[in-house]
């Protein structure tokens, strides 16, 4: 059998399972949950050991450490994952919650409500938690889940996902309400991406060459996500001290996720004096500045090119510019934000209402750290990923994002 027609099965009983899932009380969702939580620390012997099959093959191939340690699992990471499903569970199920509603002029009785899309797929890369985390999302607000996890976590994938599939059929579930797409090889990916009407949308977490595969390729729809190339701009009237704390913690708190701030840009009045402060700070935390001619002057920064600014480093590195004015500071960001995350320190409120206005990104922050565009830190519980696109969901996707709507329309034997 091929594998298209492999991943098309899949896809059908997906479809299939989907169907119950959506009937699915709370009651039973979150005893699954609960369920594949228990499940995942009692299996943790085995989990580690499939784990430690991805760690040595990428270390073979010469991955690079970082990358290594985002595949590599250990008790206190499986914990997370367990504590995360157990999270989730404790969260208000979003399916049926009413939208809005209203009696019309004619009687009719109007009710929008969540419903689930339906089939999700999820095509990610390295981190086998992400692997717990969208089953548990998924599964919460009653989609069924076809995982594309990256072929160097493989052995994770699998051994979790078994896991996690005879723990919801313990609970009373289909257990192909979770499921791993067959196949190592593009092809598979590729089937996925390609079986509209049998999986309802797809949501790809990545770097950047991921992300644009997916969106160029796939004829499914796409939740786009993630590419974070986020900018601080500090105004003429930022608190300084202020403006150093933000920007240290927004570059170098943790450098390899997307909200992570790659760009920074000062206002000319004061980069006679913030400069050598955060140039320095920078430079003290590890970061390598690239930077124009004004930040160029000090020892150790490097000269910026125009793809430097457009870079996601993921990284210790920073882009820098001085410009003459908040026009300056807009239009830059316009230019080479990917409309992540973007923020303001300042202390005039006309100027952070012009730039909220004129920002066109999912998060725009004033005198806040781009680290802060995060569903946990904005209180949604759990997040799937965090959307830059317009249409649908935009920014952190909790679990209402995770759904659609559709309108339901009680009469007393009204015609039209």
């Amino acid at each position: 059998m091929s594998t298209q027609q492999d991943v098309l099965d899949a896809a059908a009983r997906a479809r299939a399972a989907s169907h119950g899932l959506a009937l699915a009380t709370r009651a039973r969702k979150d005893a699954a949950l609960l369920a594949m939580a228990d499940a995942l620390l009692a299996a943790e012997a085995d989990l580690l050991a499939a784990n430690a099959e991805d760690v040595a093959r990428a270390e073979a191939g010469g991955t690079p450490p970082n990358i290594v340690d985002r595949l590599r699992l250990t008790p206190d990471r499986l914990a997370g994952m367990a504590q995360g499903l157990r999270d989730v569970a404790g969260l208000p199920d979003p399916v049926g919650e009413v939208v809005r509603g209203s009696t019309l002029a004619n009687g009719l009785e109007l009710r929008q409500v969540r419903v689930p899309f339906g089939v999700v797929g999820m095509i990610y890369e390295a981190r086998p938690n992400v692997t717990a985390d969208a089953a548990g999302i998924c599964l919460k607000s009653g989609n069924a889940v076809l995982l594309r996890g990256s072929s160097s976590a493989r052995s994770s994938n699998a051994a979790i996902v078994a896991v996690l599939r005879d723990a919801a059929a313990g609970q009373g579930l289909d257990a192909d309400v979770v499921q791993l797409v067959p196949g190592d090889s593009h092809d598979s990916v590729k089937a996925l991406m390609r079986a509209r009407g049998l999986v309802d949308v797809l949501i790809p977490r990545g770097g950047a060459s991921l992300i644009r595969s997916v969106v160029e390729e796939s004829t499914v729809p796409v939740i786009e996500t993630g590419v974070g190339n986020c900018h601080v701009y500090v105004d003429r009237a930022a608190d300084l001290d202020k403006a150093l704390a933000v920007v240290l913690n927004a570059k170098t708190h943790r450098t390899s996720v997307c909200n992570a701030a790659e760009s920074l840009l000062v206002h000319a009045e004061v980069a006679d004096a913030f400069l050598p402060r955060v140039v320095a700070a920078l430079q003290e935390a590890g970061v390598t500045v690239h930077g124009d001619d004004s930040f160029a002057a000090y020892d150790g920064v490097l000269a910026a090119t125009d793809e430097d600014y457009a870079q996601e480093y993921l990284s210790l590195d920073i882009s820098a510019r001085v410009v003459p004015d908040l026009d300056a500071a807009i239009a830059h960001i316009r230019r080479f934000s990917s409309q992540h995350s973007d923020a303001i320190l300042t202390e005039d409120q006309a100027a952070a209402r012009r730039f909220v206005a004129e920002v066109d990104s999912a998060a725009v922050l004033v005198n806040a750290s781009t680290r802060f565009t995060d569903g946990g830190e904005f209180g949604f519980g759990a997040e799937i990923g965090i959307s830059t696109q317009k249409l649908h969901a935009r920014g952190p996707m909790g679990l209402p994002e995770m759904t659609s709507t559709k309108y339901v329309v009680t009469g007393d034997g009204h015609v039209r």
